[in-house]
């Protein structure tokens, strides 16, 4: 805190009898023993992130007119680089809103939120996202296992409107589907805009496996940009389908083709009859959900890396990427090249990335900076 960080863990707490009697979410103001103020944040008596900031000023109201300074803030920062109303409206702290986040998919709002803190604050930003978004649905994904560190409830309901089964997503000249109420997480991944744009630009004329392709992010767009061939493999069949409806939508169906498979075991199969693709991409769920998963975690990334570099083309390229918070960028890294150099290949590393600016890092919070993605050009 006095570094400028958001957080205050339990222990870093003079936990008092009354400030265990506070309900989990309420509003305090936080000091530390000097006297010195930090500013207005929530509290949980029963979490281990005990307090996070969500002002400096110790006198701050939170209420609508503070949602509407910074949800208009950081609607300007998107605007700036998106022209199309589709992307990541709020970013949780690296947006000044922990506990938050809210993906745009044009006048549809998917809301996430994971703090008791923020849950309390449902009414005050709900009117606040009407007077700058004034959306047409607003829906609550309240489902990811992160709540319940916070001993709240799973659910996913509408705010606003209903609940569409699905809704487009236009995304660097492509249309895709995203199934909002029974998809991962909102039910798209903007994160990779850019990196899928990274990859495409090399595509014409090429092969692409897309492992792990959830909606054929990366596939749909290779296609669009010329690969001869694009094939998705995925474990979800409803995941599968969205991608086979947004193939034929866009007019690549015939060069696109996808899946339903285990990465791991398509991967061996793949690589045992000697497949070989020009560009390969493996973009798979967090390995490392957990510190306590991280070595476990880290011998998959290696493993996924190996079984990925056997099936790419002498010449092609190589994408990988991680999503787990909990694996740091070095080690990620690391673990990546290990398991391509136990092929033999040579690998060269050409791009190094993380998420895009509608996924704002706070400075103090590396693990808001949880997207890292690596392109190789192999030998």
């Amino acid at each position: 805190m006095r570094a400028g960080a958001p957080w205050v863990f339990s222990n870093e707490i003079e936990m008092t009898p009354a400030l265990k009697a506070l309900a989990p979410g309420s509003l305090v103001r936080v000091e530390g023993g000097d006297g010195r103020p930090f500013g207005t944040g929530y509290f949980n008596p029963a979490s281990l992130i005990a307090a996070r900031l969500l002002s400096p000023d110790p006198e701050s109201r939170i209420d609508e007119a503070f949602f509407v300074e910074r949800i208009s803030h950081a609607l300007s920062l998107r605007q700036a680089f998106f022209e199309t109303p589709f992307y990541r409206l709020i970013h949780a702290e690296g947006d000044g809103l922990p506990g938050l986040v809210i993906d745009r998919f044009d006048d549809v709002l998917v809301l996430q939120i994971t703090t008791a803190g923020m849950e309390a604050l449902i009414a005050p930003l709900q009117r606040a996202l009407e007077s700058v978004i004034a959306p047409r649905v607003m829906i609550l994904r309240n489902d990811t296992p992160a709540r319940l560190l916070e001993k709240l409830d799973l659910y996913a309901r509408p705010l606003k409107g209903g609940m569409p089964p699905h809704v487009v997503v236009e995304e660097n000249g492509v249309r895709y589907f995203a199934d909002l109420e029974g998809g991962q997480k909102t039910g798209w991944y903007f994160d990779q805009r850019f990196n899928r744009a990274d990859v495409a630009a090399l595509a014409r004329g090429h092969t692409m496996l897309d492992v792990y392709c959830h909606g054929g992010g990366f596939s749909l767009l290779a296609a669009k940009r010329g690969a001869r061939e694009a094939i998705g493999i995925d474990s979800s069949q409803s995941a599968l389908s969205q991608a086979e409806e947004a193939a034929t939508a866009n007019g690549v169906s015939s060069n696109c083709k996808f899946i339903k498979a285990d990465a791991f075991v398509e991967l061996e199969r793949l690589g045992t009859q000697g497949d070989v693709f020009d560009i390969v991409v493996a973009d798979p769920p967090p390995f490392v959900k957990a510190r306590k998963d991280l070595e476990a975690g880290a011998r998959a990334y290696r493993r996924l890396a190996r079984l990925a570099a056997v099936v790419t083309a002498p010449g092609g390229f190589l994408f990988l990427a991680s999503c787990s918070h909990n694996i740091s960028a070095e080690r990620f890294a690391a673990e990546c090249a290990a398991g391509i150099a136990r092929t033999g290949r040579r690998a060269a590393l050409v791009r190094q990335s993380g998420a895009g600016p509608d996924h704002p890092v706070h400075p103090l919070l590396p693990e808001t900076a949880y997207l890292k993605a690596l392109l190789y050009r192999l030998g």
